[in-house]
């Protein structure tokens, strides 16, 4: 998609922050144990036939992120779109597995899910609620309303927008970036005859690495996003850092 297109594409109100009612916290601590560390454990010490088996193991490991997310949605009352794609791709990673399909298979579902956020936070651009804001520009991180009404002021909507392109730009980058690794994880681990504990295991052993080598690279970038729409926020608002920044 050309830059040029996306950058012409701005309704009356792409200017405008979603103000989303507040959420209860997340834990990450339990994020982290249903959907990385029990797995992991369940799967590679779990999975011979003096324990759970194989086709058992994996039922019981991806059961933990399943519930997890059912969990999320209960607790918030909706419907929350990064758990429901969770649980899809969980449900997928089971599905293959059960039907002892090719790894290939994994590695291709492991690609696909974080590139068609990509995809979807461009092709956003087009409408007058990008990605963007949802993900990072929203009320739980930035004071959305003052932001709003200093933009207003300085009549500086205009560029407002255009630092949203691009910072949607660099958040589709993080989402490509954690497709290829993502991919490449899969190919490099899963080497496995599919229906073997030796499958299970190396499939533990990419749930485990999936943290350190794919979690945080792409949430560096993220990091950098959100720095750099620190930098632009504060240049178009006059605002310091302290006022943009949301006071718990």
């Amino acid at each position: 998609m050309p830059t040029d297109a996306i950058g012409s594409m701005k309704s009356q109100d792409s200017h405008k922050i979603n103000m989303p009612p507040p959420q209860k916290q997340e834990s990450l601590l339990l994020n982290l144990l249903c959907n990385i560390i029990l797995p992991t454990l369940i799967l590679t010490k779990l999975s011979s036939d003096d324990y759970l088996g194989i086709k058992l193991a994996i039922i019981v490991a991806l059961a933990f992120p399943l519930i997890y997310g059912l969990h999320d949605f209960i607790t918030r009352g909706k419907l929350n779109f990064f758990s429901g794609l969770g649980v899809v791709s969980v449900s997928l990673t089971g599905g293959i597995s059960l039907l002892e399909m090719d790894a290939i298979y994994i590695a291709i579902k492991e690609a696909s899910i974080p590139g068609v956020l990509g995809i979807a936070t461009l092709l956003s651009l087009k409408t007058s609620q990008p990605l963007i804001h949802t993900l990072i520009l929203n009320d739980k991180v930035f004071e959305v309303g003052k932001i709003n009404r200093a933009l207003k002021t300085n009549g500086c909507e205009a560029e407002f927008d255009q630092l949203l392109i691009n910072a949607s730009w660099i958040l589709a980058g993080s989402f490509f970036l954690s497709s290829i690794l993502n991919y490449l994880l899969a190919v490099i681990i899963l080497t496995a005859e599919p229906g073997t504990v030796s499958f299970n295991e190396q499939l533990g052993k990419m749930t485990a690495l999936s943290f350190p080598v794919i979690a945080l690279p792409a949430m560096a970038v993220m990091m950098g996003n959100i720095l750099y729409l620190f930098r632009g926020i504060k240049k178009l608002t006059g605002l310091s850092l302290e006022s943009i920044l949301k006071q718990k």
